[in-house]
């Protein structure tokens, strides 16, 4: 499966879900958030949701701010 990920194509093994795919690039869901497809999906849907071959993901750190 072909996923491009803050514009940088890679490849992984179907199926996989955003925890999963978190984990295998070793990224810190502390204050991460993401998109697919520029759709924001939520923290609790991550164990759930299932990616598809050529999902755009943007991954990116959620800043407090005021």
């Amino acid at each position: 499966m072909r996923l491009i990920i803050n514009d940088q194509p890679m490849e992984f093994e179907a199926p996989l879900t955003v925890s999963q795919l978190l984990t295998a690039i070793e990224r810190s869901t502390v204050g991460t958030a993401l998109a697919i497809n520029q759709v924001i999906i939520p923290r609790h849907q991550w164990d759930s949701h299932h990616l598809n071959d050529q999902d755009n993901i943007l991954l990116f750190q959620a800043i407090a701010g005021g």
